[in-house]
């Protein structure tokens, strides 16, 4: 019996930033993964996975990335793209700067 496809979203790093970045339902790439398109149909996962490996001037390492549907958009299933999503690991720097202020 084959396994049922797990929902599933198009991820990978800014090319010139390193941000992670997620490719929304207009082929746009966002920062937030609450605003990617979630993904439930495994056709359709592999051809907007080729979409985002045929940008490489604009993103690189593009993958596919298991989520699931959170009440404001798409929610990590995994915690690698837990901590990939709030950005660097040092503190205070990149999108976690704008989270908190350092502290004195």
């Amino acid at each position: 019996m084959a396994r049922a496809f797990t929902p599933k979203v198009v991820t990978a790093n800014a090319l010139v930033e390193g941000d992670a970045v997620y490719l929304a339902a207009d082929g746009t790439w966002v920062r937030h993964l609450c605003q990617a398109e979630l993904i439930t149909d495994e056709v359709r996962a592999d051809a907007r996975l080729a979409l985002a490996q045929a940008q490489p001037t604009v993103v690189v390492g593009p993958y596919l990335a298991d989520a699931v549907a959170g009440a404001d958009g798409p929610e990590p299933a995994h915690f690698r793209e837990d901590f990939r999503r709030k950005g660097p690991s040092n503190l205070f720097h990149g999108k976690q700067a704008e989270r908190a202020a350092p502290q004195r």
